[in-house]
């Protein structure tokens, strides 16, 4: 059988790798792309996709609750989570099907088989054996959850992946964690009526994130009925009737129905057949790339959480899209990685971009702070206690506002929008002449009139 040959094999069928084949392929380029599980990544199948649905089956449960304080009087609501489940695979389901069309309707052929690098132009498909030599190779395998260290019993914990397909709603669950996923299943778990508990070793959650806003996210966790174990990690955990027996570092034993760990995302490079072409790799597993996603092998490019520089997914479909325009369509260009907005979902949920107070005082900068903290309109009638919080960072040199930090409901609408602004290198003054929108928390941006100068 004469081996077969393609402009470019994509490794990888998440978001990033999909928008890649289909751009090569738009661009006439002759494409084939391995996916060993299911097409849309972790993403779609078990990330931002699922998890903001639950998120929004935990939010049905404050509006319940919220719903008197306006006048509404309804029966005890009932929550299933088997429904919940079910209506959510249908959605996953329907969007894996959309994201395969996409693929093939631009004409990339999609293999279900795990593949491997075999070469600086070959690719092995495992399910068949068959090498595909391809004049480009490119990395889209993503990550996958990191376990830690091996505690006794750590294999009865479950990570995100698991989380979205439990067979029963954990009454009671532990989270280790205080990054994007534990915060986020934290407070979802929590408005669903688990009681949670979330461990961690550090001394605040969201590390890289604005001080404020992480002690804001705290407060109002706590608030919130989340008991957060700081300064902790877990030492074992053994199964007992009906759940698991966890015993903490400082010896305290929390008894509950699910353990999940979220203590991060480890690039999946592993027997990728990496090490023996050549593809150089850091301590971590990630695929060291230039600016526009090249290796240390020519002919062989990444994209996406497997080189481990913002795991984010639109970050992942920009640099699939660069990438394919640059090598096939003959438009070269790269992704600015400097200036990228983001949304944590927790609760209530976060939307940041640019520098936070204290990157921009470790970088020299001379800043004034613009900040506020204020009971959003619709908890004055609920009398749900919870606390809107935004902040704005700027150069006190140039007016330049260098970070917007909001915590708060639609915070995730609303720093998409403040994204567009500092992309455009917005001032303060550019902020200030802009007319609010009443009412509304997000006239707050553009009303904050006293400025505070950190020591």
């Amino acid at each position: 059988m004469s081996q077969r040959e393609v402009d470019l094999f994509v490794i990888g069928g998440g978001s990033g790798g999909v928008r890649a084949a289909r751009i090569a392929s738009q661009h006439g380029a002759k494409v084939m792309m391995a996916e060993e599980y299911r097409v849309g990544g972790t993403c779609v199948i078990r990330g931002c996709v699922p998890k903001k649905l639950f998120v929004h089956a935990g939010r049905f449960a404050h509006d319940i609750e919220d719903m008197a304080g306006f006048g509404w009087h309804v029966s005890e609501p009932r929550f299933d989570w088997q429904t919940l489940v079910a209506n959510k695979d249908k959605e996953i389901s329907r969007l894996e099907g959309i994201y395969m069309r996409n693929a093939e309707n631009a004409g990339v052929e999609v293999v279900s088989s795990r593949a491997v690098v075999a070469g600086p132009n070959l690719v092995r498909i495992v399910a068949t054996g068959e090498e595909v030599k391809a004049r480009y190779i490119l990395l889209a395998t993503g990550a996958h959850p990191a376990v830690g260290p091996a505690i006794p019993g750590c294999e009865l914990a479950i990570t995100s992946n698991e989380a979205f397909n439990l067979t029963r709603f954990p009454s009671r669950i532990l989270i280790q964690g205080a990054g994007y996923i534990a915060v986020e299943f934290a407070g979802m778990f929590r408005a669903l009526g688990a009681e949670v508990t979330l461990v961690y070793r550090g001394d605040k959650v969201l590390r890289g994130f604005d001080g404020e806003i992480r002690d804001h996210l705290e407060a109002e966790m706590t608030r919130a009925g989340i008991h957060l174990a700081r300064g902790l990690t877990l030492a074992s955990i053994e199964a007992i009737d009906g759940g698991r027996k966890v015993t903490l570092s400082d010896g305290a034993v929390v008894e509950v129905d699910e353990v999940m760990l979220a203590i991060g995302r480890i690039p999946s490079t592993r027997n990728l057949g990496l090490e023996e072409v050549g593809v150089a790799v850091d301590e971590m597993g990630a695929v060291k790339v230039d600016e526009a996603g090249r290796t240390s092998v020519p002919s062989i490019y990444a994209v996406g959480d497997i080189t481990n520089r913002i795991n984010l997914t639109p970050v992942a479909i920009r640099e699939g899209h660069a990438f394919a325009d640059t090598v096939f369509g003959n438009k070269p260009w790269t992704v600015d990685h400097s200036l990228v907005a983001t949304a944590v979902f927790s609760e209530p949920e976060i939307g940041t971009v640019g520098l936070s107070e204290e990157a921009a005082l470790k970088g020299g900068r001379t800043v004034d702070i613009y900040k506020t903290a204020f009971r959003p309109l619709k908890a004055t009638l609920s009398g749900r206690e919870t606390r809107t919080f935004m902040k704005l960072v700027v150069d006190a040199d140039t007016d330049c506002v260098l970070g917007v930090h909001i915590m708060g409901d639609a915070a995730s609408e609303m720093i998409q929008l403040a994204a567009v602004a500092l992309g455009l290198k917005a001032t303060k003054a550019d902020f200030d002449r802009t007319v609010a929108v009443h009412p509304t928390s997000a006239e707050e941006l553009v009303t904050l009139k006293v400025a505070l100068r950190p020591a």
